[in-house]
């Protein structure tokens, strides 16, 4: 579990056959859990000036590989002992957005991020979201996007500095938002078992 606060701008020394190379201060070991840009990974090889990560086909086919180049963001997954800030980030990317619209303000910066509507229900306004890793607070939800307003030090402190419009980013929606999905579908489902499956499964026990 990680909370969305970057605690390095990291950088990729390489990435080839699965195998991201991470330069950065963090001591890392064998087995940890890291977060890449808002993707949880595990580490398999500690380096001098950093660590190897791996990367399954499973993420490799949801991310953009642009978001695995050059500087990132880095995170250590939460420790039981550690102060909970952000809110709860499981590093599992649900969608790549894209950058529609950026807007300065008189002491903020508005983002607009155009995403596919199937995952609108899971981005509330005013509730969280994890973009490349950050935990950041959503203003409003549109048909097939969503506002950001970023303040100063965060522009400061990250990679949204960066970005332009166009640029990719990994999205990790809220979590509670899945699961009560997923179970109001699954009551949906069961609702419409006829008696005789109902029956079948008293049976079974």
């Amino acid at each position: 579990m990680f909370t969305g606060l970057i605690r390095e701008i990291a950088t990729v020394n390489s990435y080839r056959n699965n195998i991201l190379t991470i330069k950065s201060s963090y001591i890392a070991k064998i087995g940890d859990s890291i977060a890449i840009n808002g993707v949880c990974l595990t580490v398999i090889k500690v380096n001098s000036d950093g660590f190897d990560l791996e990367l399954a086909d499973e993420t490799r086919s949801i991310i953009d590989e642009s978001k695995i180049r050059g500087r990132v963001h880095m995170e250590p997954a939460m420790q039981l002992d550690d102060r909970f800030e952000g809110h709860i980030v499981q590093g599992h990317v649900d969608c790549v957005g894209v950058v529609r619209e950026i807007k300065s303000r008189s002491n903020a910066t508005d983002f607009i991020i155009g995403v596919d509507s199937k995952h609108i229900a899971y981005i509330i306004p005013k509730g969280s979201i994890t973009i490349d890793g950050i935990s950041l607070t959503i203003n409003d939800v549109y048909s097939d996007s969503f506002r950001l307003t970023i303040i100063p030090h965060t522009l400061r402190e990250t990679l949204i500095k960066d970005y332009k419009i166009g640029t990719l980013v990994n999205i990790e929606t809220d979590l509670f938002a899945r699961y009560i999905d997923h179970i109001l579908q699954f009551r949906t489902i069961q609702k419409s078992m006829s008696w005789d499956d109902v029956d079948k499964m008293q049976m079974s026990y």
